[in-house]
């Protein structure tokens, strides 16, 4: 397993140092990824992309920030896959436009609901015959912006993920740790509103860290109905975060 040590500033050794120490990680989160990204990135792409992010980790690292370099580079590498997944053009337009109807329909659903809508009511409101839609969000599944690691507001590499305030960080000031334990609390509320099989799949997936093929198996279904559930919790949540007033504002 990959090392969490913390080190001082770092000279241009110790840069390779925390490169050599960390290529786990980089293998880890490419294992981790396999099933993010479209199937025509290959390992070996997600691979150089995830180095490449490794190795600019090394550069940006500034310790006294108060976090571990092996946090820092795990968005950094995932953060590099994800931007070489956009560089590679698979964003196409249709899919963008099945993705923008997706989570226009859910945040519709939302306002006039007043809850989280099921499945064959999303499939409804959209027009789709309920296997039709399955289908549809098992085709945005591996969207980057539909992960808990996309940012919830505009400011690029810096902005918060999902997955940042569902974890316990530390080194922070007074008011990140309350801005933190107010977003933890409202996201908890909205995981809480989410079906128990979306919710299973978000804390097997993000929490226990459990492939698709170990939660199919644990929730005795297919791969195929896990990718689908991810995707559309997800979503899900995309719709009630991005509609919060940001803090600060």
């Amino acid at each position: 397993m990959y090392s969490a040590t913390a080190y001082p500033q770092p000279t241009a050794s110790d840069q390779e140092r925390l490169i050599m120490d960390h290529l786990p990680l980089v293998q880890f989160l490419v294992d981790r990824m396999t099933t993010q990204v479209p199937s025509f990135m290959t390992r070996d792409d997600i691979t150089s992309a995830a180095s490449m992010g490794l190795m600019d980790a090394a550069r940006r690292f500034d310790p006294s920030k108060g976090i571990l370099f092996k946090t820092f580079a795990e968005r950094r590498i995932r953060g590099a896959i994800f931007d070489e997944v956009r560089k590679m053009d698979w964003f196409s337009r249709s899919m963008r436009d099945k993705q923008g109807q997706l989570m226009s329909t859910l945040e519709d659903l939302e306002n006039r609901l007043g809850r989280s809508p099921a499945e064959d009511e999303i499939a409804e409101a959209m027009g789709l015959e309920l296997e039709d839609y399955q289908q549809l969000l098992g085709e945005v599944s591996h969207l980057g912006c539909v992960s808990l690691n996309e940012t919830m507001d505009q400011n690029g590499e810096d902005g918060k993920s999902f997955l940042d305030a569902l974890e316990d960080r530390k080194g922070r000031n007074p008011c990140q740790n309350l801005e933190s334990k107010e977003l933890t609390r409202e996201l908890a509320g909205h995981l809480a509103k989410l079906s128990e099989k979306e919710r299973l799949v978000v804390s097997l997936y993000y929490y226990e860290e459990l492939t698709q093929k170990e939660i199919a198996e644990v929730l005795e279904v297919s791969e195929g109905r896990v990718s689908q559930l991810h995707s559309q919790a997800l979503a899900k949540l995309k719709v009630k975060v991005r509609r919060r007033p940001m803090l600060g504002n």
